[in-house]
């Protein structure tokens, strides 16, 4: 296992980071329902990824229901008592009570938040604690203030965000550091060779601003491990057969180009898709370390050789051609006259 500094901190996480979303049973009225893991197996998994040298997990009070995926985070700590080999990670802000207050990154709402989270996982101080997207009803003075005090208090250790968008993300930067405050160490964004929209404004700030990216869904749902094929159904029992609309979007040729570079490339290493799609990403500039979920050891035991996969320079320019995306107006502008990306 590798392992890179947290953003520009100086805590080291594990280039792979253990996704927890599938964490736990959640019932029919959660849009986990059938795709989670019992605990026994969650907790198989945890067992397994620390014991390979996964140090770093990410969670969020929203995964399965009810703060479902904490609560089994926080019954394996209870377990094990190996709490101080994990660097813990977990978010905030979506919908997690009834009224108007019940969801937002209100400064109200996240002392709320985080003492709920803290509770669910039962540990003393969240590693890292992100605001799960952007709130625009809130100014992010507030939300600023609101992280810092939790980071004096000792609740939190950092502050991290997700799904921001780049302008409120330099926003937040600026605010921090001009005010001697807590700022963004991470940024967790969406981001793979199917999705690579964050290398047009968020990877330059990351790179310029040292905060580290924490790439989610890096197999595109499932896309990226080999088994979906063009012309072909989703496998029997697999997530694209529940979630039959997102398969239908992501049914497009340059996705099959991805795959088709993909495949070659695993050939050529004799790895799994999976694993060459999450070392593209620890390829790629301010990348800390590659969110992947695992329902099974199976899937875990697939994706860990990934932290010490090697790609060659042609190989990631294969991939990166195969996954060419259109950059838009400005970026293509000032792509043909400087080759910034």
């Amino acid at each position: 296992m590798q392992y890179r500094n947290l953003g520009s901190t100086g805590t080291k996480v594990s280039t792979l980071c253990l996704g927890t979303m599938t964490f736990g049973e959640a019932d029919e009225n959660s849009f986990m329902h059938g795709v989670g893991s019992t605990e026994e197996t969650s907790f198989q998994v945890m067992d397994r990824a620390l014991e390979a040298g996964v140090n770093f997990w990410d969670t969020a009070d929203v995964y399965g229901q009810d703060g479902l995926s904490e609560r089994v985070i926080g019954n394996w700590f209870a377990s094990r008592k190996r709490r101080d080999e994990v660097v813990l990670a977990t978010k905030m802000r979506f919908r997690m009570g009834q009224g108007p207050n019940g969801t937002g990154a209100s400064r109200r709402r996240i002392v709320r938040c985080v003492d709920d989270s803290l509770r669910r996982l039962q540990t003393d101080r969240i590693d890292l604690y992100q605001i799960h997207m952007q709130d625009i009803d809130v100014p992010e003075e507030e939300v600023v203030r609101a992280l810092d005090d939790l980071v004096t208090a000792g609740k939190i250790v950092y502050a991290g965000c997700s799904n921001y968008a780049a302008y409120r993300l330099m926003d937040s930067l600026w605010k921090s550091r001009t005010t001697g405050r807590t700022a963004y160490a991470t940024m967790q964004m969406q981001y793979s060779l199917a999705v690579r929209d964050i290398e047009r404004e968020h990877v330059p700030i990351a790179v310029q601003e040292g905060v580290g990216i924490l790439p989610w869904s890096p197999l595109a749902g499932g896309l990226l491990t080999g088994k979906y094929r063009e012309g072909q159904a989703p496998p029997a029992g697999s997530r694209m057969e529940k979630w039959r609309a997102r398969y239908d979007r992501f049914d497009q040729p340059r996705n099959w180009r991805i795959v088709e570079a993909l495949v070659a490339v695993a050939e050529e290493l004799e790895a799994s898709p999976s694993a060459v799609a999450l070392a593209w990403l620890l390829h790629k500039p301010g990348v800390t370390s590659v969110i992947f979920g695992a329902r099974t050891l199976e899937q875990l035991e697939a994706n860990l050789p990934a932290a010490d996969l090697a790609l060659t320079d042609a190989q990631v320019a294969a991939l990166d051609a195969a996954s060419a995306y259109d950059l838009g107006y400005p970026y293509e502008f000032m792509h043909q006259v400087q080759k910034a990306w």
